[in-house]
């Protein structure tokens, strides 16, 4: 089931686990992985999950469900979490050097779905922010080492150079006639 926004809705920062939170009514509360370093200031605060929000949310969760054939339940942590990402996280510069340059050239959108390479590691990536040189990119698979002391974990967002966009590989299949 698709949850949907309501009116009481808001973004919470929680102190006991230390991450950005949606309070989703009286008796649900969704945790985001973001803390408090990579949130704006206006994050530590309450503040309502407004119609821009709302819009954002609603739309993801179309978008994804055109790209990826995954449960309600996770489509609605990857919505949750892409909203808080694109309107709560502070901005970033890319950090494209630790990816591989791609050979094809790639239109980025809002919701889809991309590979990145990384020291000879392959992760699946997720469009939350998108202009015409960069984009901002949720990590789908579980985790990825970027350096000897720097790794990302699922959900966590880092900006790219869209030249660093690989596409997911099409599975094609050849009739004979």
């Amino acid at each position: 089931m698709l949850l949907m926004p309501q009116r009481d809705w808001q973004w919470i920062y929680n102190d006991s686990y230390g991450v950005l939170s949606v309070s989703l009514g009286s008796d649900m509360e969704f945790l985001t992985p973001y803390k408090t370093k990579a949130l704006i200031p206006d994050a530590l605060a309450t503040t309502e999950f407004n119609v821009d929000h709302a819009k954002f949310y609603i739309e993801f969760i179309e978008r994804i469900g055109k790209s990826l054939n995954i449960a309600d339940a996770v489509r609605v942590q990857l919505a949750l979490n892409a909203t808080a990402a694109h309107f709560l996280l502070k901005p970033q510069m890319p950090k494209s050097w630790f990816f591989e340059t791609s050979a094809v050239c790639v239109y980025s959108e809002l919701g889809k779905v991309f590979q990145l390479k990384c020291q000879g590691e392959v992760v699946q990536v997720l469009v939350v922010e998108s202009n015409i040189q960069a984009s901002l990119v949720m990590l789908l698979s579980p985790e990825l080492c970027l350096s000897d002391s720097k790794a990302m974990r699922q959900f966590d967002c880092i900006k790219v150079m869209n030249d660093r966009l690989h596409p997911l590989k099409a599975n094609r299949q050849i009739a004979a006639a």
